[in-house]
């Protein structure tokens, strides 16, 4: 976990954990400024990579993912004390075989109000990775929250560009926006 850190480098750096194993993320960044994280490796159970609420300024670039759940903006939205997520690039990387490839999830329901911003995907190889574009508004792991009210947390300024490879499922993209904060500023060239 990197929580509360300011102009932190991780160069070659190799993360495994067996697949099977839940709640395992690489590398989970939270509340922190300036964090690149670039030629390395990372196999685990669950998110390959997680930014968490306060992350600015993060970039990842040329690091290799799978077995695991791929890069993830969040979850976010369930707590009110949560702070904004901005300045998000990947770049240059490949997943192979992961259960998802680049998502942003929030909590419908919650209580956060922060915003997501300025998150870039650019120049991604997918390699049978079964969900490999995703912003979901509605994140609701094993059915156990309500879907009553929508998401509150803004997505704004988010772009793909240049990802391509193979998906395991049919959907090779799935945005679903909050009605109630609804997604702007989206870009996406395959």
């Amino acid at each position: 976990m990197v929580l509360a850190f300011r102009n932190i480098t991780f160069y070659a750096v190799t993360v495994i954990a067996p697949d099977e194993n839940p709640n395992t993320d690489g590398i989970h960044i939270g509340r922190s400024n300036g964090v690149t994280i670039t030629n390395s490796n990372i196999g685990n159970g669950d998110d390959c990579i997680s930014l968490g609420d306060g992350s600015q300024k993060v970039t990842v670039e040329n690091v290799n993912y799978g077995p695991g759940h791929g890069i993830s903006d969040g979850s976010l939205g369930k707590l009110t004390t949560e702070e904004n997520v901005a300045d998000l690039i990947v770049k240059n990387c490949t997943l192979t075989k992961t259960e998802n490839g680049v998502r942003i999830k929030t909590w419908p329901d919650g209580q956060g109000k922060i915003t997501i911003t300025d998150t870039h995907f650019e120049d991604i190889t997918m390699v049978d990775v079964m969900n490999p574009i995703i912003i979901d508004q509605e994140y609701c792991p094993w059915n156990k929250c309500s879907k009553k009210n929508p998401s509150q947390i803004k997505i704004s300024k988010v772009t793909f560009k240049n990802i391509k490879g193979t998906s395991g499922t049919i959907e090779g993209v799935t945005i679903i926006c909050s009605s109630g904060v609804p997604c702007e500023g989206m870009e996406i060239q395959l």
